[in-house]
């Protein structure tokens, strides 16, 4: 996926969060450290919808014919 920058911004980061970060944009196989920061994002957005949302996980069965608490004859 390749995405033109229209705007961007300058972080001040330290030399330690730009070694991490260019080491996780290698893992990912990202284009851009911009690239591999995004990717992170949406990791952690999806662990946190995961977590919201799967408390139930693993609990839940699918319904069966015996489920459904009606007499059909």
């Amino acid at each position: 996926m390749v995405e033109l920058m229209n705007e961007t911004t300058t972080i001040r980061v330290s030399k330690k969060t730009v070694e991490t970060l260019e080491n996780l944009r290698e893992k990912y196989g990202a284009q851009s450290i911009d690239e591999a920061i995004q990717i992170l994002v949406k990791q952690q957005r999806k662990a946190i919808l995961e977590k919201s949302f799967g408390a139930a996980r693993g609990r839940i069965t699918p319904f069966t014919e015996a489920d459904r608490g009606e007499d059909r004859d």
